[in-house]
């Protein structure tokens, strides 16, 4: 158990927690959220040592493990793959290498006979007999083989090293296992393994992370890091997400009467009692759901942007008809006879290589030409394009935000206008005045989902649009892509994102495509 009492952090005049207490306890996976800024990371480093409180302190179990996962990928350049996840057990790293060292001597005396003897029992004690082929197995399940096992860590690409850390920090069962943005570089596989491995892990986790879909997996508990406090909440992130909207609506219209909203979350958590991401957990989870109290769930501080795609006519029914695209970059073919006919109503979900579905994305928008091939779009379409790299909009414009949308705003080119539409976008008062140039990536898509609503298109097209974004804008834009009435053609890597809009999957293949009208969990045999 990990227990918090009394911990305090400012910097400067900004506080990040004040008086926080609170309790981590075996068997409990909780998923640590925040607005961006708010010290998530910052937290776990506190929990760890990394950083030292102002005030409180952080007290562990006596004899308990704690593990972390590292982020600086280049640490261990010179070290054997598989020994660099052997070094997540410290203690029993440590007594390999002084076991090794007293074999290896020419001079065995009697005192090193006694000293390996006691190692030897230790190294049993701490299962070092099953050491390495834990790190094989682990190194397997997220998907690095056995042929990668006696590398030197410099010699795998970047992808693998964050898979090598994340096993470093899973290895030997750890007692508290802390883990910021796990999910980031991993393919899905990797995903479905370690959701698989966590929710069968039966210590503590505290998780940072941008996947919902991940956090509902995993997760008992959801801890909200908000007014420098933290708010633990029973449940999944879906749960936390919808009980911190009931709540800001029941704040709003307080004229209501307060039975029917107690009855409402009665119905509300009567739905989300069965959904536990751990069985061992689902009985006494459904115990303290039904014991929640209309006062203890509160509206959250954070602010989600609006986003809605409002198109200036409706779509007929020819959309786009595409015919034989072959496309060859770099001597490979990335795009290979592609043909399919886009309907009204579908959300397509692109799947498969990354650089064949930018490529297809950016013939479809007129910034690439094919080798061979046509498309084309039905004459009441109109389309707008999110790309995944969209640095061209940005790095060489000198504007403010104000003049940057004014460039994509057809209608109304009014001041007044355009600060309002930055504000619901999270561009508040002197934030207007910023120079494009400057934004951060997050503040860049916004903007870019910015002029794609000013387009008034009726197809959308867009390329990983939820990277850089936090959990609030993602969600936002997740809801808006729910409530758009017309056709998408989209890329994403958020498993929840694909699967809450996709009602169609295309996967781009060496061969060509293959194309099934189905969600992304049917997709991936998900769906039982």
């Amino acid at each position: 158990m990990i227990t918090v009492n009394n911990v305090s952090l400012r910097y400067g005049d900004r506080k990040l927690f004040e008086d926080i207490h609170i309790k981590f306890t075996p068997g409990n996976c909780y998923g640590l959220i925040g607005a961006n800024g708010a010290g998530k990371s910052t937290f776990l480093k506190i929990l760890s040592g990394e950083l030292e409180p102002q005030t409180g302190d952080v007290q562990i179990t006596p004899g308990e493990r704690l593990a972390i996962l590292k982020q600086n990928h280049f640490a261990y350049e010179e070290e054997e793959v598989l020994n660099v996840v052997m070094m997540g057990h410290a203690r029993l790293y440590e007594i390999m290498q002084e076991k090794n060292a007293i074999y290896m001597k020419a001079d065995f005396t009697d005192e090193d006979g006694i000293r390996a003897a006691e190692l030897e029992g230790e190294f049993a004690e701490l299962n070092g007999w099953e050491a390495e082929s834990e790190a094989a197995i682990l190194l397997k399940g997220l998907g690095i083989g056995e042929e990668s096992h006696h590398k030197k860590m410099a010699d795998l690409p970047g992808s693998e090293k964050v898979k090598v850390l994340l096993a470093q920090a899973l290895f030997g069962k750890p007692d508290i296992l802390l883990l910021d943005e796990p999910t980031n570089h991993l393919d899905l596989k990797a995903i479905h393994w370690l959701e698989e491995f966590l929710i069968g892990f039966e210590n503590t986790v505290i998780v940072v992370s941008h996947d919902r879909h991940f956090l509902n997996r995993v997760c008992t508990h959801i801890a909200d890091l908000d007014f420098s406090k933290i708010q633990l909440y029973v449940g999944n992130y879906d749960f936390w997400y919808e009980s911190s909207q009931l709540a800001l609506k029941m704040a709003q219209e307080q004229n209501k009467k307060k039975e029917e909203k107690i009855k409402e979350l009665q119905n509300f958590i009567a739905r989300f009692s069965a959904n536990a991401s751990k069985s061992k957990q689902a009985t006494s989870r459904k115990k303290m759901l039904d014991k929640i109290s209309l006062d203890e769930i509160k509206p959250s501080s954070r602010k989600y942007p609006y986003i809605a795609f409002t198109p200036d006519r409706e779509i007929g029914n020819d959309l786009l008809q595409v015919e034989g695209l072959t496309k060859t970059i770099d001597g490979v073919k990335v795009l290979n006879n592609l043909s399919f006919t886009m309907n009204k109503g579908d959300k397509i979900a692109l799947v498969g290589d990354e650089l064949a579905k930018t490529t297809l994305f950016k013939i479809l928008a007129g910034e690439m030409e094919a080798d061979s091939g046509t498309y084309k779009w039905g004459v009441t379409t109109s389309q707008a394009y999110f790309p995944k790299d969209h640095s061209a909009y940005f790095e060489n414009s000198d504007l403010n935000l104000v003049d940057w949308l004014r460039q994509y705003s057809p209608q109304d080119q009014s001041e007044s206008f355009l600060r309002g539409f930055l504000g619901r976008m999270l561009f508040s008062g002197e934030e207007v005045k910023k120079k494009a140039n400057v934004l951060s990536g997050g503040e860049k898509v916004r903007c870019m989902l910015s002029k794609m609503m000013l387009s008034g298109a009726n197809v959308l097209l867009l390329d990983e649009p939820t990277n850089h974004l936090d959990l609030e804008s993602i969600q936002a834009l997740n809801n808006g892509l729910v409530r758009f009435k017309e056709s998408i053609l989209f890329a994403s890597f958020d498993h929840q994102f694909v699967q809450t809009l996709a009602n169609r999957i295309i996967e781009l293949t060496a061969d060509g495509m293959i194309d099934k009208t189905m969600t992304y969990d049917e997709y991936l045999g998900l769906d039982a």
